[in-house]
């Protein structure tokens, strides 16, 4: 009758030399809070003598802030329960910081514990510099998105002041032509920026509330008041803008949103023209595999995908000598279509243009 477990290979395990050539810390300690046996890990990871890890409480080399929670933790060890994952800090000899994660098994007959601990400094440190990126982050979005607000809603009153004046032009004084054309364009110019100051600040209090207002909208009339807004912009410079978009074409968004893509788009175009090269906008619209896409493309500067492609929408990002440059409209287009479970592809060569692809969550 076999009453207990053996392992018979032909060949003997030396144990005592995985105990000293592991590189986690193994430890036997006593219910006294004393270790009674290390391995050469926890000399090495300490900076201590075995002589001096030995002749001194536990707690001596524990962080003072990580005493009291440690002490709480051995006592439920002296009770017989386990310790699994508890991460604490050590302060080795040379007064360094180190954070161990420990797995501790009593056995209470003995009035001994068993532990293994795993070095997580690194991991430790890592963490906190992805948690003061996160919060640096945080704060600069939450201080462009007031600026925005700010700016927004401070040039409203400028706008609002500027629809007054041209309510006290009497046009039918006015005998040229040409001079009553601009004055129309200039009131349509005004209104559509006050209309799309409105909705940004609409849109800044809804991202407050977590709810940004989605709607059927009618893709060609959003279009269309862009190219209102900017009819100066598109008559002086010579582009043609081309688009097939059937009257009754609707998609699931944000109005605000789908015009700033529209006005960021366009006017990015005629900005990254080619010298010498009259620009051409094409702009359609497809169901593609199930989604609805719009389709934008130019005969402008380009890109050089294989240079730009990880940087292409990021914030403050230029590619081209401009004057103008920000680095702001391709990083508002993305945000704007990705934030409510949309996507957007780029296909471009260098002096052959871009193709913006627009696939919309329905």
């Amino acid at each position: 009758m076999i009453n207990r477990f053996e392992i018979n290979t032909g060949a003997d395990f030396n144990f005592e030399r995985f105990f000293e050539l592991s590189a986690d810390l193994f430890c036997i300690a006593g219910y006294d809070g004393y270790f009674k046996r290390i391995n050469a890990a926890v000399s090495k990871t300490l900076g201590y003598t075995n002589e001096e890890l030995l002749s001194r409480p536990i707690n001596f080399f524990v962080h003072p802030d990580d005493q009291t929670i440690t002490e709480k933790k051995r006592d439920n060890i002296r009770h017989d329960i386990p310790l699994l994952n508890f991460e604490n800090r050590y302060i080795t000899k040379s007064g360094e910081v180190v954070w161990l994660a420990w797995t501790s098994m009593p056995v209470d007959r003995e009035q001994l514990v068993f532990a293994i601990a795993k070095n997580i400094t690194e991991k430790k440190r890592q963490e906190a510099e992805r948690n003061n990126l996160i919060t640096s982050l945080t704060q600069i979005n939450d201080d462009l998105k007031q600026l925005t607000y700010t700016t927004s809603h401070d040039l409203r009153s400028p706008v609002s002041n500027l629809l007054s004046v041209f309510n006290f032009i009497d046009i039918s004084k006015i005998q040229d032509a040409e001079t009553i054309e601009l004055i129309g364009m200039l009131r349509s110019a005004s209104e559509s920026l006050k209309e799309t100051l409105n909705n940004y600040v609409d849109v800044l209090s809804q991202k407050d509330s977590l709810n940004v207002h989605l709607e059927k909208i009618n893709v060609n009339n959003s279009l269309n008041t862009v190219l209102r807004s900017v009819s100066s912009l598109i008559q002086d410079s010579g582009v043609t803008i081309n688009y097939s978009i059937a009257g009754d074409c609707t998609i699931n968004f944000n109005k605000a949103y789908l015009e700033s893509v529209f006005l960021n788009l366009i006017t990015n175009s005629i900005k990254y023209a080619r010298p010498e090269v009259v620009p051409v906008i094409d702009i359609s619209f497809r169901i593609y595999k199930g989604l609805k896409q719009i389709i934008f493309a130019d005969n402008g500067l380009g890109f050089d995908m294989d240079r730009v492609k990880d940087k292409i929408f990021g914030f403050h990002q230029t590619f081209h000598h401009h004057h103008d440059s920000k680095g702001i409209g391709l990083y508002l287009v993305y945000n704007h279509i990705t934030s409510l479970g949309g996507q957007i592809t780029i296909e471009s060569k260098p002096n052959e243009g871009a193709t913006f692809i627009i696939s919309f969550k329905d």
